[in-house]
């Protein structure tokens, strides 16, 4: 859904009808994973996708049926392995497409839970009795929900999704005693974060690059030439302040990763220990070897441990990349902590 927000938000301020399709259930190679959703108006706007090819063309078409009809549709897509290319499911992979109108209250629902930060699931019905179909649930950790199933089985819809939750995998579930409803739990987890320590040349094209994947990005530097909105417009915040203020009033989490890029030890030290001291999933400094000895050096006469510094990725970004340009060493560090994260 984080994808295809900004278009489902203009669409909907037009007036224009949606119809949602979203992949429920894929076998062997599928081109998109379980949750990639595509959207389309009867105009012909398309945002997002759910595989390639003309398995395209065949959602888009029972998208416009399901916005006629009101009647959200199942789809099985099965393709040979000699003919799986040319219509974009690679090696035989199957994929199943859940295709409905967007539901107003359940995408206000997610809109709104993505803004915050919190995780959510999405349980949607694709299999069952006349009415059922389509039916949504958006349910949070504690258990809270908005919308609803069906008042038998909510409670159990409800439990499931906290369940998942805690697993952080989309998932099918068939509701005991109501095997023949058949509900698909898509999770979707808090937003990653990056945050940026210094507002280099190298960190407006990082906040960029991040920015299309999906990040909230955080910049951080206590010099306002370097740290300001002209500078950095594609930015979610800005903090000028020193590192020792600015990290004790973010929340770091296993969900954040963490760039210091400003090669002076008086704002690198010192963002580098709270960050080494915090959960993050990926710490990376910039500067030579030479840079990243003298570095570990401080910081182990600072009393941060060998154990510590072992997390730090230094010099900073994807080696094989060999970087070179502001813009080329940013998507390094970009592709360092997709590697990192998906480890």
């Amino acid at each position: 859904m984080k994808d295809i927000l900004p278009e489902l938000e203009d669409w909907l301020a037009a007036g224009e009808k949606i119809a949602l399709a979203t992949v429920v259930r894929t076998w062997g190679s599928s081109p998109r994973s379980v949750g990639a959703k595509m959207a389309m108006t009867p105009g012909g706007k398309i945002s997002g996708s759910v595989s390639g090819g003309c398995v395209e063309g065949a959602v888009y078409e029972a998208g416009i049926e399901t916005l006629e009809t009101g009647q959200p549709q199942l789809l099985h897509f099965g393709v040979a392995d000699e003919t799986a290319w040319s219509v974009g499911l690679a090696c035989g992979g199957q994929i199943d497409v859940f295709v409905q109108p967007l539901q107003a209250g359940a995408f206000d629902a997610q809109r709104s839970l993505l803004a915050s930060g919190q995780p959510f699931a999405a349980a949607t019905v694709i299999r069952g009795p006349a009415g059922l179909p389509g039916c949504q649930m958006i349910v949070t950790e504690t258990g809270s929900a908005s919308g609803s199933i069906d008042a038998a089985l909510d409670h159990a819809v409800i439990n499931a999704a906290r369940e998942a939750l805690k697993a952080g995998e989309s998932q099918m579930i068939q509701v005991q005693d109501s095997p023949e409803v058949e509900i698909f739990l898509e999770i979707t987890g808090p937003q990653p974060v990056l945050v940026i320590v210094g507002g280099v040349h190298i960190a407006i094209a990082l906040t960029q690059i991040a920015r299309v994947l999906g990040y909230r990005t955080v910049v951080i530097d206590p010099r306002k030439a370097f740290g300001n909105a002209g500078r950095f417009p594609n930015a979610d915040q800005l903090v000028q302040a020193w590192p020792d203020d600015a990290f004790a009033s973010l929340a770091i989490t296993a969900n954040t990763a963490v760039a210091i890029l400003t090669h002076d030890p008086k704002i690198d030290d010192p963002a580098l220990i709270a960050a080494l001291n915090s959960p993050a999933f990926y710490i990376g400094a910039l500067g030579s070897t030479t840079t990243q000895a003298k570095r570990r050096e401080r910081l182990l006469q600072a009393g941060v441990s060998e154990q510590q510094l072992s997390r730090l990725h230094g010099p900073i970004g994807l080696k094989s990349l060999g970087a070179r340009t502001p813009e080329e060493i940013a998507l390094a560090v970009m592709a360092e902590i997709i590697a990192v994260k998906n480890q």
